[in-house]
């Protein structure tokens, strides 16, 4: 990589000091109030996720690469229109942020039906979702199918202008996400046109071989997973899902962790979006564990790597 973005990593290095530490989060699980957990929180508090991206987009506003990033949020908004032509309400409550793609321009190709003024890499998977639900009314099978479109754009951008760092990482998303959803459906007996919906594929494990593997039953699965390179993920699902994601998420950070000694490109500016997710995702738990009532261990057993 070029020297292009040299600038915006060493904003991110000055950034990366301000994350939440194993001691920080520590003494947030330890904090005895609800006011002396929202003071710690807010005395550490950076800003979310799309003020990180706002942040890289300063430094980085032509990166097509760091778009990716943003793909699952922008189908996640394209369910959101499907689901609020479902329920009659409007969509904007169900939309998540940082997007490529503003709400407006969601909502304006479903009420127009041109579909043809979204990305390339989403406008055929919103016209076709649209045809299946309202053909089938079949609110699931069209986030399904969103759902698979979304890593299916993910993998065919990262191979077409991204670089191996995010070539990984959308590898690492796309495999949890089918071993994740093929588990699902073999627990809930799904059938093979479902499956077909549901499943992504990718160079590491063979789409085909995983619906077969899926439709003999949950046993069958993780059998078939034990002889993939990702048998480490099927001992996690072996001992709960709630292990095997956390495991996932840890995958992440670990490739994130690769970029950190970077001087230049985008890797450290994508590692950086990365970590802040998982950082929020960190605060997430232990915000929820204190509301349930759960003890100090189970919330650190649950807790997911950090980046710093």
């Amino acid at each position: 990589m070029g020297t292009e973005y040299a600038s915006a990593v060493s904003a991110v290095r000055a950034m990366e000091n301000l994350l939440f530490t194993h001691s920080d989060l520590e003494q947030l699980i330890n904090a005895r109030t609800q006011n002396e957990f929202n003071t710690l929180i807010s005395a550490k508090e950076t800003g979310g996720l799309a003020e990180v991206w706002d942040m890289l987009m300063t430094y980085a506003p032509d990166s097509r690469e760091l778009k990716i990033l943003l793909y699952r949020n922008d189908f996640h908004n394209l369910k959101a229109v499907l689901k609020a032509m479902i329920s009659g309400r409007e969509p904007d409550e169900y939309f998540i942020e940082p997007s490529n793609v503003s709400a407006e321009l969601l909502k304006e190709s479903f009420r127009t039906r041109n579909f043809d003024i979204l990305p390339e890499y989403m406008s055929e998977t919103a016209s076709e979702s649209y045809e299946l639900l309202t053909r089938t009314l079949d609110g699931q099978l069209a986030d399904t199918f969103v759902d698979t479109s979304a890593m299916l754009a993910m993998q065919k951008s990262a191979e077409d202008f991204g670089g191996d760092f995010m070539r990984k990482y959308v590898q690492i998303i796309t495999v949890c996400a089918d071993i994740k959803t093929a588990y699902r459906c073999s627990k809930m007996h799904k059938s093979r046109e479902f499956l077909e919906s549901a499943v992504c594929g990718s160079s590491e494990i063979d789409r085909e071989s995983l619906i077969r593997a899926t439709l003999g039953g949950t046993e069958n699965l993780i059998s078939f997973l034990e002889h993939t390179t990702y048998n480490e993920l099927a001992q996690f699902l072996k001992e709960s899902p709630a292990k095997f994601e956390k495991r996932c998420d840890d995958m992440v950070i670990d490739l994130a962790e690769e970029a950190r000694m970077k001087s230049f490109g985008t890797e450290p500016l994508i590692a950086y979006y990365i970590a802040k997710e998982a950082e929020i995702k960190n605060l997430r738990i232990i915000s929820v564990c204190r509301e349930s009532g759960a003890d100090n261990q189970t919330v650190r057993e649950r807790l997911r790597k950090l980046y710093v």
